[in-house]
């Protein structure tokens, strides 16, 4: 996994698809309040895909039933938060972290817990075998679903912004939502202890070491299932996490609302390439930057978009544009 390259490059695509759109949009504070929002979108999907492509990177594993622990999180906030209307009603945010952060502390939890169970039931079975990696976690995750049907029902359930996270800012002209910059706050600071702990850790040598060569780790004594472990139980809490705030960002939930986000982060993954950190961060801004100039701009290719630019990325680099050793 690369977390810092000499190849800028990449770096350059997230800065020249924001200027390469703004001849057609016009409005310069149209462009930002865009822009804004497709970084905001971009880094919950960042969340998400991270401890997925983490997942990957490091034990081979396509883990398709990550949308079960985005959806089991938005889920459980909404019990949680529901239960502190006091807090969440109030026009002062601090008041309103009282109820978000615990809300994201036992949404992360639920996951994590859920996260352990099904690799040791579901995943561990079919280690190696990437059709049925695919088939069973894919199963794994409509089951899930179903559950989550039985304790929360199957209707959409409202998921309401706090009062003191609504609104805008203005930067100059252009009208940014409250909620979209604490969104990119947020992302920026998981990518930044992410980056501590992979470069600056003993744990995040050994996963690193593991991308690259598992099998040389393994050779110098260290337990490597072990590590995929703790690192899938990580993934499936960060996966809680960014469903909250998804849901959020969406201010409903479903059941099925993990299956929904689910084919954007693995087209993040495919254009960062697999097992890439930093790929992953410049894939998420991307798909979130195109979701939204296009949602704009042309409404009905939206839906398409940003298959378009994966297709665009792999053209030009076919292993994504960090690719890692061996993949």
């Amino acid at each position: 996994m690369k977390l810092v390259s000499l190849d800028v490059k990449p770096l350059l695509l997230v800065p020249v698809l924001a200027l390469a759109v703004l001849p057609f949009i016009g409005s310069g504070s149209t462009w930002v309040t865009l822009t804004v929002a497709g970084l905001a979108m971009g880094m919950i999907i960042f969340i998400i895909a991270s401890g997925l492509t983490l997942v990957f990177g490091l034990m081979d594993v396509l883990n398709f039933g990550h949308g079960l622990f985005i959806a089991l999180g938005a889920f459980v906030a909404t019990s949680v938060m529901g239960g502190m209307g006091d807090w969440t009603g109030s026009d002062e945010l601090w008041r309103n972290m009282v109820a978000v952060l615990p809300a994201m502390a036992v949404a992360m939890a639920v996951a994590a817990a859920v996260g352990l169970a099904f690799e040791r039931f579901i995943v561990r079975p079919v280690y190696g075998q990437h059709l049925k990696q695919i088939l069973i976690t894919m199963g794994g995750m409509i089951i899930g679903e179903e559950l989550i049907k039985v304790v929360w029902g199957p209707l959409q359930i409202p998921l309401p912004l706090p009062e003191g996270m609504r609104g805008a800012v203005y930067l100059g002209d252009a009208a940014v939502e409250k909620y979209r910059l604490i969104a990119v706050v947020v992302g920026l600071a998981v990518f930044a202890l992410q980056f501590w702990v992979l470069a600056r850790t003993k744990v995040g040598l050994l996963i690193r070491a593991g991308v690259q060569d598992r099998e040389m780790v393994e050779s110098l004594g260290y337990r490597i299932r072990r590590l995929f472990v703790g690192v899938f139980v990580v993934g499936s809490a960060l996966a809680g996490l960014g469903g909250v705030m998804w849901g959020m960002y969406q201010q409903s939930v479903v059941p099925q609302m993990g299956a929904q986000v689910n084919v954007l982060i693995f087209i993040v993954i495919i254009i960062g390439g697999l097992g890439s950190t930093g790929g992953a961060l410049i894939g998420s801004l991307l798909v979130g930057l195109m979701a939204n100039y296009t949602g704009f701009l042309a409404p009905k290719v939206a839906l398409f978009s940003n298959i378009a630019l994966m297709v665009a990325i792999l053209l030009w680099r076919p292993q994504g544009v960090y690719p890692v050793a061996n993949r």
